[in-house]
């Protein structure tokens, strides 16, 4: 059954208000709500839609709202779920901008962000975690890993072209794999 457009916005409104720290920490939340509570995508087209928003132009949040959006209602399911991921942000950013200077300093407030990060960090450690199970399944996959972050971290390369190189490598390797097991085939037959 295909989501309403109430529960497409609210689902992505609850995901935009309860995440922070961007795209890699709304993953385990993502997954809770789209895979798990509605079906509406399984963990393997979220992971997907998730590599997709990470590697078009703008925000992963939203790319992945637009996506799982789309998939269920089209156009105005994109529509209607990116506008539920962004409108939290708006109305705490438009609330934060006009009371910001009066607590500008405040150590409360400084200690509170500075709890936000480190949870921050260990929500991304569970996503890279999670995805990296999922994702990295045989001997291929294990090497390519490596070979990202090494070109990534070591060499300084733009996180982009390493995605862009992973695309035509990923593509590159199936093809010779089929190839391989074409020629099997043809030769047992």
């Amino acid at each position: 059954m295909s989501a309403t457009l109430w529960q497409l916005f609210s689902s992505f409104c609850k995901i935009g208000a309860l995440t922070f720290g961007g795209g890699m920490a709304m993953l385990p939340m993502l997954e809770k709500e789209v895979v798990e509570r509605h079906g509406w995508a399984s963990e393997d087209e979220l992971l997907d839609f998730y590599a997709l928003g990470q590697c078009t132009p703008g925000i992963i949040a939203v790319n992945t709202a637009t996506f799982v959006g789309y998939k269920q209602r089209k156009d105005i399911g994109g529509i209607i779920a990116t506008l539920g991921v962004v409108f939290p942000s708006f109305v705490i950013i438009l609330l934060l901008a006009t009371v910001l200077n009066a607590f500008e300093g405040n150590v409360y407030l400084l200690k509170a962000f500075s709890g936000i990060r480190i949870a921050v960090c260990a929500l991304i450690l569970k996503s890279v975690i999670s995805m990296a199970r999922k994702s990295v399944t045989d001997i291929a996959s294990i090497f390519a890993i490596i070979i990202a972050i090494a070109v990534n971290l070591v060499l300084g390369v733009s996180t982009a072209f390493v995605v862009l190189g992973a695309i035509v490598a990923g593509v590159i390797y199936h093809l010779v794999m089929n190839r391989i097991r074409m020629k099997k085939e043809k030769g047992s037959v």
